[in-house]
């Protein structure tokens, strides 16, 4: 049926045409603005999430790259290292005043053509023991005055302490006399002998840390046995001194073991001493330096790809397997690494029991009223609490309250020397499961509210009790949901850093909790922790700009942690997913 337009709809029709039509229809109607906005603000957020992974990732992994080494005779001095970075900055005027005049042109030059900037270069020195610094910055003006080599047989020395030593080989000395005095000689002596000066070096520390260790661990043992039972029974009582006969003959016994291991020790040093090398610096100055406290060494300058490469995964592997030394700036991380994954895990057995339980009482048994909403508001306000604050409770309630507690009923005899009533693992693992529980609550509740409640009525239907349905039905179901609290807590616990400076974690650990001693795992001892040492670098270093590199580094280990961890706790959430789906069906 077709329908006919009155004359005076047909007018208006016509002076007011339709509004689809019309060029002042609102632009809020449309999608297209919104789709832009949150677009955007996605590719914003993107961009900066992947703008730092990327920082860290090409600073953290460029760090370990061997550089050329570059001689430069300057107007006034004489400089030889590695190109670490360059700027630009403007010169004081008042300082190029009392340049000399060739050297004051060549600044005012190099400002004129710049707008009164200056490019400069950082240049990695090293000998601080001859220098007192370890890194120098050389101006563009002052290069172009004088001249620049790269010298063949420059030798870049990683050491023991001291940081890097830079020079040209002169001699290679056994016992103090010149065995070699051409620098392909040298090197093909010192290639031939310090491989087995490291391992005399690797024994000797094997011999200090484990050996030793174990003889005073053994010694510090008797004589608290020893104290233990005169605080029981008194020095008068007949326990006392026989034990105090056991414990001279096996302090008598230790000791000629300590001798032993010590005179081993002073024969594998003198062995090492034999061997040295002699270098020259770039201002002429010798230097003669023991084999056993070069790390490495290589011709910086005669290093192919294959060679830079092989240096590079020399230095990756002692990042991430040895110890740190030169105040944290340069070798391993292994420690840092080892405290955080443990600290990670003890923390995740802490909290996800506790927070799970919490949930079950509140989600399914909890009958809802004042007390309950006043509960879960105090959970959610917990969240927002300043970590500091959790660290300075657990300062004062676990290793003070709890530590103290424990020290003066089960480790008398070690008192006033605290085991328990001081920082350790066991107390940071605690106060992070404090701070990550709100975390894993949440999460809980949230999970245990979507399964569905058909499945609960199905099982009592079946005649299982309440228990039982949330120990077979409900929680198998849930748990996907209960691990991404999960994934969320080790995340975050694991990257926290300052309640760890209260409850034990060390700029320098030189024990592992875990050893090869009874009881094996020692929660009372204090460790490193990769967010601590990240700290500790950027902010505590003497020599900020060897630490500055580090700082990448060990940011990038972190995260890599972090994602693994991740990643097996996503994987087992799979797994459960796809386990709770099947017995759905």
């Amino acid at each position: 049926m077709t329908q006919v337009l009155s004359p005076r709809k047909t007018q208006l029709s016509r002076e007011r045409p339709d509004f689809r039509d019309s060029p002042a229809r609102l632009l809020s109607a449309y999608a297209e603005p919104s789709l832009w906005l949150t677009g955007g603000a996605l590719v914003i957020a993107l961009a900066m999430m992947f703008g730092l992974l990327a920082l860290i990732l090409v600073e953290g992994t460029r760090t370990f790259w061997p550089l050329r080494v570059v001689r430069w005779e300057l107007p006034d001095r004489v400089v030889m290292g590695e190109i670490t970075r360059s700027e630009w900055f403007r010169p004081d005027l008042q300082s190029i005043q009392t340049m000399p005049p060739e050297l004051r042109k060549a600044f005012q030059e190099s400002m004129d053509k710049h707008n009164g900037w200056v490019l400069r270069y950082l240049v990695r020195t090293g000998n601080y023991e001859l220098t007192n610094e370890h890194f120098r910055w050389v101006s563009a003006p002052e290069i172009h005055l004088g001249k620049t080599t790269w010298p063949e047989w420059a030798l870049v020395l990683e050491r023991v302490a001291w940081g890097r030593f830079y020079g040209v080989p002169v001699a290679f000395l056994i016992d103090g006399k010149p065995q070699a005095t051409t620098a392909p000689e040298i090197w093909d002596s010192f290639l031939r002998w310090h491989p087995e000066v490291r391992r005399r070096f690797r024994t000797i520390r094997r011999l200090e840390t484990r050996v030793l260790g174990d003889i005073n661990h053994d010694l510090e043992s008797a004589r608290l046995r020893l104290r233990s039972v005169e605080m029981q029974e008194g020095k008068q009582s007949p326990r006392y001194r026989r034990l105090e006969a056991e414990v001279a003959q096996a302090e008598k016994e230790l000791h000629a073991r300590y001798e032993a291991v010590r005179q081993e020790i002073e024969q594998l040093r003198a062995e090492n001493a034999r061997y040295t090398l002699r270098l020259k610096t770039a201002d002429g100055q010798e230097k003669d330096i023991a084999l056993a406290d070069i790390v490495r060494a290589y011709p910086a300058n005669q290093l192919d790809l294959a060679g830079r490469c092989r240096v590079y995964l020399s230095r990756v592997w002692e990042f991430l397997t040895d110890e740190p030394r030169e105040a944290n700036t340069e070798g391993g991380i292994f420690p840092a690494i080892f405290g955080t994954a443990f600290l990670t895990l003890l923390m995740t057995m802490a909290v996800v029991p506790l927070g799970v339980l919490a949930a079950l009482y509140l989600r399914e048994y909890a009958k809802g009223g004042v007390i309950v909403s006043g509960l879960r508001i105090a959970i959610n306000n917990l969240a927002g609490v300043p970590s500091i604050v959790f660290g300075v409770f657990g300062l004062g309630f676990f290793c003070y309250l709890v530590g103290g507690s424990i020290d003066s009923v089960f480790f008398r005899a070690r008192l006033p020397n605290p085991t328990f009533g001081t920082g350790g693992i066991l107390w940071a693992s605690l106060t992070l499961a404090l701070l990550t529980l709100p975390v894993v609550i949440v999460a809980t509740e949230e999970a245990l509210a979507a399964v569905p409640r058909s499945v609960r009525e199905g099982s009592y239907a079946c005649g299982a009790t309440r228990w039982q349905t949330l120990r077979r039905v409900v929680l198998p179901q849930a748990f996907p949901g209960i691990l991404t609290g999960t994934i969320l807590a080790m995340a975050r616990g694991a990257g926290e850093v300052a309640p760890l400076m209260l409850t034990g974690a060390v700029k320098l650990a030189p024990e592992l909790p875990i050893d090869h001693r009874f009881p094996y795992v020692h929660l009372q001892r204090s460790f490193m922790h990769l967010g601590f040492h990240i700290y500790d670098l950027g902010f505590q270093s003497p020599n900020s700009e060897a630490a500055k590199p580090m700082v990448f580094s060990t940011t990038l280990v972190l995260i890599l942690l972090i994602l693994a961890l991740n990643l097996w706790a996503f994987a087992l959430r799979a797994r459960l997913r796809r386990a709770a789906h099947v017995l759905h069906i």
